[in-house]
């Protein structure tokens, strides 16, 4: 452990003050005064917009000068981090339709090459694109979708330029190697070919709320203004989308939300049909699904809150025809399935750890999959040969690097296909790895994953970060990372609280940190804390914690409900105006959003987001250490979201802590784009966190 040396912050320099101008906002005879509103005007180009920006500048002029004398430390920790990356490198290789495809890495390249063999991988590569040269010249660059059509010869792809999940869908001839002129704006980048290959479907965006309202059809050689909406949604809480079943028979278009969800299907060589409904929505029930060997099969809640697997026929599909395979289980959620034409490969979560079960479909036979670590995630990956024998899954834990695995579910033969190589030597026994449980304020277990390097000693004096994130029931894994490394070799702990409001231990845990019960989230957090505290894995002095995005709103609870606990927070692209921002419904996402948090419009929603959102929530008393950082492009927290909670806290707290708010601006939600300048962004935040520790090199 190195030794410690106090950081020097600059002491003379003072921080940005934000122009206040008082903004009533009334509801439910309720009056809230926001006096940072204007901060939006960029955004909503108010007659504010060049202060707004103006204003990020000054923060990130004052975040420049507080850490320059990190910055040498700060390009140490980069170049550290970099090389543990193999360079070059190369995706294992899935086959479908008679092609092997790959992603390649290249030595000092940022982005991929998306590649193809035909038959055999002993064949001459087919490079699809080379999304290094098409990124060169731009900030951020993003490649996504990629649909290769039936007959092998085009692929459909979608291309993000800025940041705001705005992709642009490009189609490429792959024998000519011609781009053609259909150009499809505007849209997720979800582009699904019928078999056809004429005609793909494609989710279309509206494109001041980016709300995925409508989808599409384009035929080739049209002008994509004049493509045919197949379907609209008309509830926006509900997300939508379009795919392809296994057996590659079925389109499926998909409309969802947190409590219920409908889809539609057409034959795939009849791109021209109207799309039928599946089953009609139903109040609080969820389904999905897939097709093999003549029938549907269907992951679904209904009278099974761990969802249960259902079958029925190609023609009789709603929900009277349903007929149970896979009974539900209290104690054991069903994450997802992999259909096969003779397996179904299951992935689920018993007492918050992952399992896959396989069955036989001509035997009904089952079996599972055997890990022996104490905490680890191993989750199935797309296989798309609907006629194969062999499913691939990923296995990792806290101390082993990613490794792909594939599985042969008739012989039960397990094959190493590649693991994670960290440059420059990495020994997993150096590493110990722990899951502990904390007990919350009503009894209920939290359970902790916890990693460090060995010799670390539980008696308070060891730095502790703690993550969580706690929303939408996303699940928050126990995987390996070679740029945290960076912290343990440096005498970090690492935890994860896997609280309410995610999903680790099933469909009840994410219903118990959510709307009405949100506040669970955030004293599971706490407890979490606590408990490391009582034991002794770290001190007040030498907590710190991290969230991001709805993460960043679990930071934001916590610092204001119990801002003694940590000497030190990274908050992500917090999502911290509650009230505000999910009661104006022109600020992206904001409707797909009611059923997680809750709609304002309904008084008791109201009162209970007021009571725990962050903003609001701000008062004046002393908070610690703070580094928050967000991108001008946000497409899902926007900008003005952190800029006005910074600039409250700025006016509020009363300690003389350190208070930064860095803006990329050039990115958004997801930071930079690139493998290597997204460590920029983590050298960025281990330098602040090493900085308040002391630790220098």
């Amino acid at each position: 452990m190195p030794a410690k040396t106090a950081y020097k912050w600059p002491d003379s320099i003072k921080a940005p003050v934000a122009e206040k101008k008082a903004k009533e906002l009334i509801a439910h005879g309720d009056t809230r005064i926001d006096n940072y509103y204007w901060m939006n005007d960029y955004f909503k180009k108010g007659p504010d917009s060049t202060k707004a920006v103006e204003y990020l500048e000054a923060e990130n002029k004052y975040y420049d000068t507080m850490m320059a004398g990190t910055k040498a430390f700060q390009e140490k920790l980069y170049t550290e981090m970099k090389a543990r990356i193999k360079e070059k490198d190369e995706s294992v290789p899935v086959f479908k339709n008679g092609y092997y495809y790959y992603n390649r890495v290249e030595e000092g390249k940022d982005y991929f090459v998306y590649c193809r063999k035909k038959g055999s991988l002993d064949a001459k590569e087919e490079m699809l694109l080379d999304v290094n040269k098409m990124a060169e010249g731009h900030n951020y660059f993003s490649a996504t979708g990629f649909d290769v059509s039936t007959d092998n010869k085009l692929l459909a792809y979608g291309i993000d330029m800025l940041s705001r999940r705005q992709y642009t869908i490009y189609i490429k001839n792959l024998e000519t190697g011609e781009i053609y002129k259909d150009a499809v704006t505007n849209t997720e980048g979800d582009p699904v070919w019928a078999n056809d290959n004429q005609t793909f479907f494609y989710t279309s965006k509206n494109p001041v709320t980016l709300l995925s309202e409508k989808i599409r059809k384009h035929k080739l050689g049209t002008d994509a203004a004049t493509d045919k909406i197949v379907y609209e949604e008309k509830d926006q809480t509900n997300y939508i989308g379009v795919g392809k079943t296994k057996s590659d028979k079925f389109i499926i278009i998909s409309s969802g939300g947190t409590l219920s969800s409908e889809s539609r299907y057409i034959d795939a060589n009849k791109p021209d049909d109207a799309f039928k409904v599946f089953q009609p929505r139903m109040k609080e029930v969820l389904y999905d699904v897939d097709n093999a060997n003549g029938k549907f099969y269907i992951r679904t809640n209904l009278d099974a809150k761990n969802f249960k697997v259902v079958t029925c026929g190609e023609d009789k599909t709603d929900s009277s025809n349903w007929k149970d395979m896979i009974a539900h289980d209290k104690d054991v959620l069903i994450q997802g399935i992999e259909l096969f034409k003779n397996y179904l490969a299951v992935s689920e979560r018993k007492n918050g750890l992952t399992q896959v079960h396989i069955i036989n479909l001509q035997s009904n036979a089952g079996h599972y999959l055997s890990f022996d670590e104490p905490v680890y995630l191993a989750n199935l990956v797309n296989t798309p040969d609907f006629n194969s024998e062999v499913v691939r899954f990923n296995y990792t834990s806290l101390t082993t690097p990613g490794t792909v695995y594939d599985y042969n579910m008739g012989t039960k033969e397990k094959k190493l296909m590649k693991q994670q190589e960290v440059v420059g030597g990495y020994d997993k026994n150096l590493y110990e790895t722990e899951r502990l449980f904390a007990t919350a304020k009503d009894g209920t277990k939290i359970p902790i994953s916890i990693v460090y390097k060995k010799g670390f000693k539980k008696d308070g004096t060891a730095p502790l970060m703690l993550y969580g994130y706690g929303s939408y029931g996303a699940s928050m894994e126990a995987t390996f990372s070679s740029t945290r490394l960076s912290l343990l070799n440096r005498g970090f702990a690492y935890a994860i609280a896997h609280i309410r409001g995610g999903q680790e231990m099933g469909r009840y845990w994410y219903e118990d940190g959510k709307m009405m019960k949100k506040i669970n989230t955030f004293t599971d957090f706490i407890d979490c804390a606590e408990f490391l505290l009582a034991n002794k894995y770290s001190s007040k002095e030498h907590l710190y914690t991290s969230g991001g995005s709805a993460g960043g709103l679990l930071m934001g609870a916590v610092v204001n409900m119990r801002p003694d606990l940590w000497h030190g927070v990274v908050a992500g692209v917090p999502f911290v105006d509650v009230l505000t921002t999910m009661g104006d419904p022109s600020i992206p996402l904001t409707t797909n959003e009611y059923d997680e948090w809750g709609n304002p419009a309904n008084k008791e929603n109201y009162m209970y987001m007021k009571s725990y959102s962050p903003y609001d929530n701000v008062e004046k008393k002393a908070y610690p250490n703070m580094l928050v950082t967000t991108g001008l492009h946000d497409s899902q927290v926007q900008y003005f979201e952190p800029a006005k909670w910074v600039a409250k806290l700025r006016e509020m707290k009363t300690d003389n802590n350190k208070l930064l708010l860095y803006t990329n601006m050039e990115a958004g939600h997801g930071g930079a784009s690139g493998r290597f300048k997204a460590l920029k962004d983590r050298a960025r935040e281990y330098a602040f966190l090493f900085a308040l520790e002391g630790i220098s090199e």
